[in-house]
């Protein structure tokens, strides 16, 4: 008998290595219907099955093939048409033995998973039915019309920015409204009635209402004042660059809702501001005469707040700069106010992608951030531009775990937005320090998803230290007085940066909102 490869015979030797003996009658059924099936049909399946049964019952009560009153012969014959039916000449024992097993075991790996994504982290498609009795109250309580909540404008003009009416949208203690009171004497909060309707009550901790809505610690956590991000990396009005080729814009200091983990939270001002046109003539200029430029990210606050007509103004400047090649557009404008994405904004768009290709850089955070809405500005977007890219940051009590960051990756994927960072929550800022994730944490939640979810749904893991360092284990030269010695793979330079505070981190009891229903 000249069996196609090593795997078969080895498959053959386990099916007639058992004892002959009798078996139950509804087992030999089974067993014939199986086996009439595989020799009738044109498909591999019913062979598979038939050999997967017998290899169980082998291997169970250890019954012989001969049991079921087959030969070796009867059974190379199925295994021959098998291989001449597979196109790939793929062989019963290549399958049953190696294949499938490989297959079981990685399922078991995600079985955790699966069972708990849409529980510990649903999205807010999967929350649409509560969100919209959310944005019922919200419209009810701030007056607003169908019309204005469906429109940029009437976002805006809604927005949640003191503590009066955050009060009357989201039911807090007294003692957390007076620790909101007191964060927002020094730091602006602002979020969108749409981003408001996201957070669903009933959660103490809701990942919504810890990105929108700031806690004592913000205050209390408070050190010595640290310069503003960049300053030391910014060579030109208006610019910062960490790198030869690449240049940030800061076009503006506005954004529709402001993140409770903002890096420029400290420095952001109390007034909203579009700058001068002088302001974006020197950034610009800067670009013009530094020929090694190549990449230009447009981000504030948030490009998309930008008028239309200045951003297509800007866009179009960066397109006559011979070189410069690509450009990025900074924004959290789709998950925070998606109503902004209309077609004169997606017109501009793709005029300044067919010149030059154009990116669209967002934050998403969570799954819970991509409903209906947000989803489908992502899908218009994504029409319009080369890429659209997700920059997350890894962030306590908010994605955190396995099964959040694997959920948020699979969700923003199927948005059409590719995870591309994660950024491991700065160390600049004291004022949130308590949502700082220890960087081994994030290592084992970002490592554990390879071989387990798409590739191209894996972001990477990043430190921000004076340019992007890779948080892979092998860039982590040392570990001292709480402090990480990280290697600059570009350089070879090696950088303190410190880590978070493991005792903080593990301390859930008082962590954000939780102390306040003690």
């Amino acid at each position: 008998m000249n069996f196609q490869d090593s795997f078969t015979k080895e498959l053959f030797e386990k099916l007639f290595s058992g004892e002959k003996k009798s078996v139950y009658k509804f087992l030999k059924i089974e067993i014939d219907e199986l086996y009439k099936q595989a020799k009738e049909e044109n498909f591999t399946g019913p062979i598979i099955e038939l050999f997967r049964k017998l290899l169980k019952y082998r291997e169970m009560d250890n019954i012989s093939a001969e049991s079921f009153g087959f030969t070796k012969n009867q059974l190379f014959e199925l295994a021959e048409k098998h291989r001449k039916i597979d196109e790939h000449g793929v062989t019963v024992g290549g399958r049953v033995l190696r294949a499938l097993p490989i297959v079981e075991e990685a399922n078991s790996r995600v079985a955790e998973y699966i069972e708990k994504k849409d529980i510990e982290a649903p999205s807010g498609v999967e929350l649409w039915d509560q969100i919209v009795e959310n944005k019922k109250k919200i419209q009810k309580i701030l007056g607003i019309s169908d019309e204005e909540w469906n429109s940029y404008s009437g976002q805006l003009k809604y927005a949640i920015e003191d503590v009066e009416t955050l009060s009357k949208i989201i039911e807090l203690p007294e003692k957390a409204i007076k620790d909101v009171l007191r964060v927002t004497q020094n730091y602006r909060m602002r979020l969108t009635p749409y981003y408001a309707s996201l957070i669903m009550p009933e959660n103490i901790n809701d990942p919504i209402l810890l990105q929108s809505v700031p806690t004592g610690e913000m205050v209390d956590n408070v050190g010595v004042e640290i310069p503003p991000v960049a300053a030391d990396h910014s060579p030109a009005r208006l610019i910062d660059q960490f790198y030869p080729r690449v240049v940030t814009i800061k076009s503006t200091n506005m954004c529709a809702m402001y993140c409770t983990h903002c890096l420029r939270i400290a420095h952001i001002g109390k007034k909203d501001r579009i700058y001068n046109k002088q302001a974006y003539e020197e950034a610009l200029n800067y670009i013009r005469n530094n020929k090694f430029i190549r990449d230009v990210l447009v981000t504030g606050g948030d490009a998309f707040v930008l008028p239309n007509k200045l951003l297509k103004w800007i866009l179009n400047e960066l397109d006559n700069i011979e070189h410069v090649k690509m450009k990025r557009i900074g924004t959290r404008i789709p998950v925070t106010t998606p109503q902004r994405i209309d077609n004169e904004l997606l017109d501009i768009l793709e005029e300044s992608n067919d010149k030059k290709p154009l990116r669209v850089v967002t934050q998403i955070n969570t799954a819970q951030e991509i409903t209906p809405i947000s989803k489908e500005a992502f899908k218009q977007i994504s029409k319009r531009v080369s890429a659209v890219l997700n920059q997350a940051v890894l962030l306590k009590g908010i994605n955190d775990t396995k099964v959040k960051m694997w959920k948020l990756c699979e969700t923003i994927q199927e948005a059409y937005v590719r995870p591309y960072y994660v950024f491991n929550c700065s160390y600049r800022n004291p004022q949130f320090a308590h949502m700082r994730v220890p960087i081994e944490v994030g290592q084992d939640i970002i490592e554990c998803m390879y071989g387990n979810i798409s590739g191209d749904a894996i972001p990477r893991y990043i430190a921000t230290a004076g340019g992007k360092i890779p948080l892979h284990r092998t860039n982590l030269v040392d570990k001292k007085n709480g402090e990480i010695i990280l290697r600059k793979p570009w350089s070879g330079e090696e950088v303190e940066y410190p880590d978070a505070n493991p005792d903080q981190y593990y301390d859930d009891e008082k962590f954000a909102f939780k102390k306040y229903y003690e």
